[in-house]
């Protein structure tokens, strides 16, 4: 028998397995080109569905012979289905308010920005907060005159903006750059001190630029809150709820069926549990909880929640923050960054509350998943899990998370398969990045630990893959071409092309690898029978059209549950 044969002889083993109404799968879409994920099946023409979940999936004859009286037929017409994009690691709120508030992540310069800014103030009210996200100044072509520390200062802006109080967001979400009404209202000034773990810019009088790292942005991010705090609970819940509807949208629209969410409030996820539970969600989400680590041993009560709202939202993780990002130099390293010998990146949260955080984590049997991005927050977040794990036995199956794991020292590489720590990362922040990534750690450091999917592959890990929306695009297709290419978005060169991965690789990370992540490999990550009917219908190959088409590739429809949840206005199956 060949293995082929074998194959379809497993499957249609396991396909016995599973009741099929007397009456027919509820539907049946045949005639496709149909790549499962699935290692004992990778192909397949047709599948059969019924209560949601696959019930049969193999070839035309095969399936199509299921059918009943009642049966929808639907022709793929040869059209390319896989299962649906998980993103391994966004931020819900963040994709939502991406759609309200000032968009700059395409921004090319400074000026540009505040042109950005010119124009949403015709349309906001004159006492108003604005707010904006999405700059990165090592992506502009253009430098303002008045540039400290290579950040743009907020007197262009501030002369634009003399009445309303404005923000605006660094791309990576570790900075960010305040107006002087923003200043005013919570009295940042030349005497203001750094808080720890956080840094206020100043220029050579010691006067604040505006721009805030890390723990700092607290200080004008909570004015804002009180600000947003003094609205009706009606109107809070109704903002709220609008702002994942929308992030829905267009999570839906590209082909993203499940969604993990890299930090929420309690306040936040008691509404997605109440939008669960009334039916509201069509997109499935796992979630983390973020707070003050002080707080979290209340707001942890009653979690974990597992597979609410029929599959439609998990919360069994915690989120914390090691370090910052490593193009505002918030990183923290082994060694001093290349562009700035004195400095080492800054740790953002003590050891010492990480390490409890790790125990209540491990008490009431949740993830910790912890950002970290330099090589010296990698190392320090495995020593901890190490210490932790020691009364666990080998290798606890606790699926603890490095959201990012952007810098890794080689001797660390190892340590995520033998500790069973996911490495959680974004393969578009390599290319995004790589204008700046060998300025702050030089070229052997960054050849060695830069993103390096390879290693950590051929070293045993499960790598995971995701945007950081709104830090980056939400579009999965550029996200994939960045794994398979690693080619940077302004010159076209590949960064260490030899850490790259090929397609059937990228389109597991982003798929089966994100279930195991999250504990749902029983459930989502490939098309097979006994597993959620969630996929999508392209109009493209993704295993064998050019490399270069594969940004461009269109969803036609999108399917959770066996429900058509997004149809391209322009695609219409038979």
């Amino acid at each position: 028998m060949t293995r082929l044969a074998t194959l379809f002889s497993i499957l249609l083993w396991i396909t016995s397995c599973l009741p099929i109404s007397e009456k027919g799968p509820d539907t049946i879409y045949y005639n496709g080109n149909i790549y499962t994920v699935d290692p004992l099946q990778p192909g397949a023409h047709a599948i059969a569905i019924q209560d949601g979940k696959v019930v049969a999936i193999g070839g035309d004859e095969d399936i199509t012979t299921l059918a009943g009286p009642h049966t929808v037929m639907i022709d793929l017409q040869q059209q390319f289905v896989m299962p649906g994009f998980i993103d391994g690691h966004a931020h819900l709120l963040g994709v939502g308010n991406a759609q309200r508030n000032v968009q700059l992540l395409d921004t090319k310069s400074w000026s540009e920005v505040l042109e950005r800014v010119t124009s949403y103030l015709r349309s906001r009210k004159a006492d108003e907060w604005i707010i904006g996200r999405g700059w990165h100044q090592e992506k502009w072509t253009e430098l303002p005159a008045d540039v400290v520390e290579g950040y743009p200062t907020h007197h262009g802006l501030s002369k634009l903006t003399p009445d309303q109080p404005v923000i605006l967001h660094h791309a990576s979400g570790h900075a960010l750059l305040a107006n002087e009404k923003a200043m005013a209202l919570v009295g940042i000034n030349a005497e203001t001190p750094d808080p720890f773990g956080g840094r206020i810019i100043r220029d050579g009088r010691g006067q604040p630029t505006g721009v805030l790292e890390e723990n700092a942005m607290s200080l004008v991010k909570a004015a804002h809150q009180k600000a947003l705090d003094g609205r009706s609970p009606e109107a809070k819940l109704q903002h709220l709820e609008e702002t994942i509807l929308m992030a829905q949208k267009e999570c839906l629209s590209l082909g993203i069926t499940s969604f993990h969410d890299a930090g929420s409030s309690r306040a936040t996820l008691d509404h997605l549990r109440h939008m669960a539970e009334e039916e509201k969600l069509d997109l499935r989400i796992w979630a983390m909880i973020i707070d003050d680590p002080a707080a979290l041993p209340e707001v942890t009560q009653g979690l974990p929640w597992i597979d609410l709202g029929n599959s439609h939202l998990t919360v069994r993780a915690i989120k914390m923050y090691m370090d910052g990002a490593l193009g505002s130099r918030g990183a923290w390293l082994l060694e001093p960054y290349t562009d700035e010998p004195d400095y080492t990146g800054q740790l953002v949260t003590p050891l010492d509350s990480l390490k409890t955080i790790g125990r209540l984590a491990l008490d009431k049997k949740l993830q910790l998943c912890v950002h970290a991005i330099g090589d010296r927050a990698n190392r320090e977040f495995l020593n901890i899990c190490d210490s932790l794990y020691r009364d666990l036995g080998p290798a606890p199956d606790l699926r603890w998370r490095v959201e990012h794991a952007q810098h890794i020292d080689p001797a660390d590489i190892p340590r995520f398969a033998s500790l069973g720590v996911i490495p959680s990362m974004q393969a578009i922040h390599c290319i995004s990045d790589a204008p700046f990534v060998i300025k702050r750690l030089g070229v052997e450091r960054a050849r060695a630990g830069a993103y390096v999917w390879r290693s950590l592959l051929d070293a045993g890990a499960l790598l995971t893959n995701g945007t950081d929306a709104p830090v980056e695009s939400l579009n999965p297709f550029p996200n994939l071409h960045s794994s398979i290419t690693r080619r940077r978005l302004d010159t076209g060169e590949p960064f260490f092309p030899e850490q790259a991965l090929t397609r059937q690789e990228a389109i597991h990370a982003y798929t089966l690898a994100n279930a195991y992540a999250a504990f749902q490999e029983g459930q989502l990550g490939t098309l097979s029978p006994g597993k959620w009917a969630d996929f999508i219908i392209l109009d493209r190959d993704l295993l064998t059209c050019p490399e270069e088409e594969i940004p461009h590739a269109v969803v036609r429809q999108t399917v959770i549950g066996g429900k058509v949840v997004y149809q391209h206005p322009a695609s219409k199956p038979e």
